[in-house]
């Protein structure tokens, strides 16, 4: 069901823990399959990610899609980790069974709640009345088309 690189991120996933003085944390949660994702954020004054942690409670796809986001994002400036989508994270896994994908979904809404929370903070906005990231309802960024891989494309 899952490729080589999936089972190696979930079996082996980077980044894996929290940042207690993260400047920038994002929740998000599917209540459908009931896999949770947090991301921790350090950002420095050019705001470059200097480190980056998450937390999942879910299945093997969730667990290896918030590491390859994580390993995506380190070291990028805040406007560049933006630009990754859950299209980039899925292909950089070599690709997710389709019902599957909506865990890239999640690793994407996470980091954009992270990036809002930063963003929050440093306009002096209490973390506390920070939207949780839960539906995506705040998120500034436009919505996208759902991500249809290759491999599910051909099944068609």
């Amino acid at each position: 069901m899952y490729n080589d690189k999936v089972v190696d991120y979930f079996m082996n996933p980077r980044n894996v823990g929290s940042i207690a003085t993260a400047n920038g944390v994002g929740e998000v949660g599917n209540p459908r399959c009931g896999d949770v994702m947090k991301i921790y954020l350090d950002v420095d004054e050019n705001e470059v990610i200097k480190d980056v942690k998450f937390e999942t409670f879910g299945c093997a796809a969730a667990i290896a899609t918030s590491s390859m986001a994580t390993e995506m994002i380190k070291g990028l400036t805040i406007d560049e980790a933006l630009r990754i989508t859950n299209r980039d994270v899925a292909n950089e896994l070599g690709g997710l069974p389709p019902q599957k994908l909506h865990c890239s979904l999640l690793a994407e809404e996470a980091l954009r709640a992270a990036i809002l929370d930063y963003r929050n903070r440093k306009d002096g906005i209490p973390h506390e009345k920070v939207c949780a990231g839960c539906c995506n309802a705040c998120s500034e960024y436009e919505e996208e088309e759902p991500y249809v891989s290759e491999t599910s494309r051909a099944a068609d």
